[in-house]
């Protein structure tokens, strides 16, 4: 055997496998990894407001409930406070509960303020202070109203009273008159 075969052999074997790796096709790229989902955050829905007309209007009850001098005490005390679209209100819902004489226009004038108002501490309150207005609104024309009904009413109870008046003068007249004599038995021809 000659000795340079093995070497031979082994340079034919690594030739081979050298020529078989040319003819083989060529490795494609590899594949792109998977683009990862898109990620999807959860957001929290933003907190509500806070809830700014539900106390006013459990305070609007608790005002209610109250005599008319407790009103003019609370209404000397929102008085003291420092003006705000809250307190506003507040002092208008006391103004439409008292009685006093242009109280409920002055109630309409501070909620009017405030459902007019373009203040960004307004916002919360201009819906409620538009209802409360609108109310105010309304009672003043029932009143209104009224007061022209009892005008009429003084009016005509003045005319049914000089009607009256009339009615025994002429009764104590007709009394006064003397008797007619009865009419005789008519002849026919």
């Amino acid at each position: 055997m000659n000795p340079k075969l093995p070497l031979i052999l082994t340079v034919l074997a690594c030739l081979s496998l050298a020529a078989c790796t040319l003819n083989s096709p060529l490795p494609t790229e590899p594949p792109p990894a998977p683009t990862p989902p898109p990620v999807i955050e959860l957001v929290a829905p933003p907190l509500p407001p806070p809830d700014e007309v539900g106390p006013l209007l459990s305070y609007h009850q608790s005002l209610r409930r109250m005599s008319q001098g407790e009103l003019v005490k609370e209404l000397s005390g929102l008085g003291l406070q420092q003006r705000s679209p809250r307190v506003a209100i507040q002092m208008g819902m006391a103004l439409m509960l008292t009685r006093g004489n242009g109280d409920l226009a002055k109630a309409q004038a501070l909620l009017d303020s405030v459902a007019t108002s373009s203040d960004v501490d307004a916002a919360p309150f201009r819906p409620l202070a538009q209802l409360l207005s609108s109310n105010c609104a309304e009672t003043r024309r029932l009143y209104d109203h009224a007061d022209k009904l009892a005008v009429q009413q003084k009016e005509n109870q003045r005319r049914i009273d000089q009607l009256s008046e009339m009615l025994e003068g002429l009764k104590t007249i007709e009394r006064t008159l003397p008797v007619r004599p009865a009419p005789g038995p008519q002849v026919t021809k």
